[in-house]
């Protein structure tokens, strides 16, 4: 971890404070950590590239869009990055419509339907991994405009690479559903998300950070596979 003195500006305040002096003091951990992301990634990028290219051939016959899904996200230190995924929805669906789907999103392809149903979909995520913008465990990446909303306590959870899964994501697995029984109330999506869900998840992972350790990581993992 970077010292306290060599943070973003952003950072230097009270209430991050408690959550850094707990991180930079398991050093090791963090190590293995991203010892772990490095060696496991690469394993899986190379065991699962058959699985991408099935998936890669499936939603390209689909509709010949393009395979990948690009969107920029933040990550550790509260930098941009680009984030893979495989695309699920139609072409320019974020364009069209709220940042955040919900339960039966029409804008979701069929192929697509399958593959986030099974979270597929966040196959490719294992190269933002591999080189060191995402980890296996940490907070789901968000988009600028919901990092822009961040409590400065909040911002806790950038001291760490964003995650593919966390405790919070498990928990959270149905988010969509969560959000479309709130739209149903005559909420707009983005109410939802900011106003209900996102404060729920974020008690989460600022536990998560200050009660970080490398053997729960493992056990998220388990966990999200099973």
């Amino acid at each position: 971890m970077k010292k306290w003195e060599n943070l973003p500006e952003i950072f230097k305040q009270s209430e991050i404070e408690p959550y850094y002096k707990a991180l930079k003091s398991k050093g090791f951990s963090l190590f293995l950590k991203r010892t772990f992301d490095i060696f496991a990634s690469a394993l899986l990028i190379v065991l699962l590239s058959p699985v991408m290219l099935v998936l890669a051939i499936l939603i390209k016959a689909e509709d010949g869009g393009p395979v990948l899904y690009k969107s920029t996200r933040v990550t550790r230190y509260n930098k941009d990055f680009t984030i893979f995924k495989f695309r699920t929805m139609r072409v320019g669906a974020d364009k069209i419509g709220a940042l955040i789907t919900v339960s039966g999103d029409s804008r979701i392809t069929k192929i697509g339907a399958k593959i986030r149903g099974s979270r597929l979909d966040e196959i490719p995520q294992l190269f933002n991994v591999f080189i060191g913008q995402m980890s296996f465990v940490g907070t789901r990446p968000e988009v600028r405009r919901y990092v822009d909303m961040y409590t400065p306590e909040m911002l806790a959870t950038l001291l760490l690479p964003a995650g593919i899964t966390s405790k919070a994501s498990l928990l959270f697995r149905n988010e969509d559903e969560k959000i479309a029984a709130l739209t149903e109330k005559g909420i707009s999506v983005d109410e939802a998300y900011v106003n209900y869900i996102l404060p729920e998840k974020m008690k989460l992972n600022l536990d998560y950070i200050n009660n970080f350790s490398f053997l729960e990581d493992i056990y998220t993992c388990i966990k999200t596979v099973l």
